[in-house]
């Protein structure tokens, strides 16, 4: 075969063709686990010795990276479900393909739904440094911790941020700027930040968040088949099939210089 030329894959062959994809995975992640263990060592300066400690590294990359691989067909699904949801809530599309190659919001969550998966399974380092690529590619910023259902479709895109915490549903919509943020953080009898609380606030199914809305807290909770206005801030929760709009800003016409 030329060099260069595309192979088709197929059940005969696919072992072959994700043998590269396997090797430089498993690479990654036992990096990212041995940079996890020296960080470790320098705060409690306590650890196994470098070569068992790399033999580790090694283990545990090779059963994380057969872990994710063996997802990847649960993770087509969801994603052709936010696709579908992408083609299904924007009429400026013309097909599914074009959502595929040219929406940022598709770009950020297939990016997140990778690095999520690789979170779930213990992986330092590597989700954060993939949803902060797409965060500079796209403008679009979803922590890898946050749990999104199928179907989410965020339009446009442009300066959403989506905290660690954060549980949104299946059907879900965001539009740009819109913040699903942290209303406090809590501290202990000493001030330090209490880490590893829900900080962020819950979305139900079939939820719509339109441009520049703000939702806040860990404890609030947007029930489901709601509607969020554009620039709306919320700090509280609402029943589920709510619309919640801000009032009508009044408007001042004078006759320019």
């Amino acid at each position: 075969m030329a060099e260069g030329a595309r192979q088709l894959v197929s059940t005969s062959n696919i072992r072959l063709q994700l043998l590269p994809i396997h090797t430089r995975l498993k690479r990654e992640i036992a990096r990212a686990l041995e940079h996890s263990r020296q960080a470790r060592l320098r705060i409690h300066r306590s650890g196994t010795d470098d070569v068992t400690a790399t033999l580790n590294a090694a283990a545990s990359a090779t059963s994380i990276t057969d872990s994710f691989l063996s997802r990847l067909p649960a993770l087509q699904t969801i994603l052709a479900s936010d696709v579908a949801a992408a083609f299904n809530g924007d009429p400026a599309a013309k097909t599914q393909e074009e959502i595929v190659l040219c929406y940022p919001g598709i770009e950020a969550i297939t990016v997140y739904r990778i690095a999520h998966e690789l979170l779930i399974l213990g992986v330092p380092y590597l989700p954060r440094i993939m949803t902060e690529w797409a965060h500079r590619e796209t403008g679009i910023d979803i922590h890898p911790g946050a749990t999104i259902g199928e179907a989410f479709f965020i339009d446009h895109g442009t300066g959403v941020v989506i905290g660690e915490t954060c549980h949104i549903g299946s059907q879900v919509t965001l539009y740009q700027g819109v913040t699903l943020g942290a209303w406090s953080f809590p501290r202990d009898e000493d001030g330090n930040l209490i880490r590893g609380t829900k900080r962020h606030p819950t979305l139900e199914d079939r939820v719509a968040v339109y441009s520049n809305a703000t939702i806040l807290g860990g404890t609030t909770v947007v029930g489901a088949g709601s509607l969020i206005g554009s620039s709306v801030t919320l700090n509280r929760s609402v029943p589920p099939n709510t619309i919640v709009t801000i009032e009508k800003p009044s408007l001042k016409f004078r006759e320019a210089a």
